[in-house]
């Protein structure tokens, strides 16, 4: 069985890093509905609505509460800005 492969995602606010690190998905509450994001994903920037960011590691599943923000997804690199 093939490895599954990674990414890098960032989610951060002003002044503060919420997670910073390789993750094999994370699924986000887009404005146009939820989304998951995978290695080598299309590039894309969008909203956020409220909702729960479902990340899946090496060492299991993180979930993180927002409220809104903006996410850009290009050169296998995700970031998430509240």
């Amino acid at each position: 069985m093939a490895e599954q492969q990674t990414f890098h995602l960032v989610i951060a606010s002003v002044g503060e890093t919420r997670f910073d690190g390789d993750v094999y998905s994370a699924t986000v509450p887009g404005s146009e509905g939820q989304f998951t994001v995978l290695a080598h994903h299309e590039p894309i920037v969008t909203t956020l609505t409220s909702g729960i960011i479902t990340v899946k590691t090496k060492d299991g599943e993180k979930k993180f509460s927002i409220d809104n923000g903006v996410v850009e997804c290009s050169q296998n690199r995700t970031v998430v800005l509240l």
